[in-house]
């Protein structure tokens, strides 16, 4: 094989433009430096010493962060990618020359995300960007939750009960280390004879776009009509809201009345109450908008490496989970803009 040099690479980088592969357009049509004086407020504490190596650009790392969160990636898998693929290292403007940050520092960056609490705020950042590009919620809301799975834990059944009961197992006060590693906050659930293990992303999607306008996490064991509240856009130009008939209660439809809302959420039967055929009627008309958030949860398992998540502990969960929905909302955009140019 002959050697490599620099006009060999610059082709390569060529080729990645003319195709428009998704990197090159997700690096190009997101206005990243929007974000920036959000996620500067991590650095606000003054350094001690002007001595050593400065911070990493917060930018870069931002962008790590959602390349991760697109591919599902390890902190010490996303540090190989970028080292191995051109189009990772495009994607976050680095040369061959330039240093990779390693797993420890993207594992640093996140936690300091969590600490200063703006991985919500960075995604309400992207819901502006994407109203001045025109991406108004219209024609209405869909709410829906699906199960993200995370590590299995190995514990006795005394330990299962002082959790459930929000103690701390005495095994676990005696062995810090141990109990680092232990997931307390997640837990099981059943759902169609299938039981499941960790947390929920509850989600309100605009019928006309598709992007997540709202979301919360909760633990696996909480119906999904108890964040319904927490999920509604008020901002969305329609007052229809569609949900499955987890979501539907007398005291709710009430409520969503109350707040102006014109409720499409499905009928459910009851004990000796089974659904009318008019009813019935109405279920499958409303599935026809309802199916659309189905896209979301899809896209997790078919295109951004599946649900599953490797963190500990709800506070990281709903980081990780955040910035997997702000990730999707980023692909989603790149879609519609592309819609535009074609």
């Amino acid at each position: 094989m002959g050697q490599k040099g620099f006009w060999d690479w610059e082709k390569r980088q060529e080729k990645l433009i003319e195709q428009k592969e998704f990197l090159v357009l997700l690096d190009q049509m997101i206005p990243w430096e929007e974000f920036r004086q959000e996620i500067d407020i991590i650095h606000q504490k003054p350094r001690k010493s002007q001595a050593g190596r400065k911070p990493t650009d917060v930018i870069l790392m931002f962008k790590m962060m959602i390349l991760q969160r697109l591919y599902n990636l390890s902190d010490a898998e996303l540090e190989y990618q970028v080292n191995d693929r051109i189009s990772f290292m495009r994607f976050l403007r680095l040369g061959l020359e330039d240093r990779v940050p390693d797993s420890s520092t993207l594992w640093l960056f996140r936690e300091q995300l969590i600490k200063a609490e703006i991985v919500n705020i960075l995604f309400e950042k992207f819901d502006t960007i994407l109203n001045k590009h025109g991406y108004k919620a219209k024609e209405g809301q869909i709410v829906d939750a699906s199960f993200v799975p995370v590590p299995r834990q190995h514990n006795t059944r005394e330990e299962n009960e002082d959790i459930k009961q929000g103690k701390l197992p005495e095994d676990w006060q005696e062995k810090p280390q141990k109990a680092s590693q232990k997931d307390s906050d997640a837990r099981w659930t059943k759902k169609n004879g299938q039981s499941y293990f960790g947390y929920k992303n509850h989600v309100s999607i605009d019928v006309k776009y598709g992007f997540i306008r709202r979301y919360a996490v909760s633990n696996a064991a909480v119906h999904d009509s108890q964040r319904l509240m927490q999920l509604l856009d008020i901002e969305n130009e329609s007052d229809e809201v569609w949900g499955d008939s987890a979501y539907r209660s007398e005291q709710e439809e009430k409520v969503l009345a109350l707040m102006g809302f014109n409720s499409q959420i499905h009928e459910r039967s009851y004990r000796n109450r089974p659904l009318s055929k008019e009813q019935k009627i109405m279920n499958r008309e409303r599935s026809r908008v309802r199916a659309k958030v189905e896209h979301n949860f899809g896209s997790w398992v078919n295109e951004m490496g599946g649900k599953a998540i490797e963190v500990i502990g709800e506070v990281r969960a709903a980081a990780v989970i955040g910035l997997r929905n702000l990730a999707y909302n980023m692909k989603r955009f790149v879609y519609w803009q592309k819609q535009i140019t074609i």
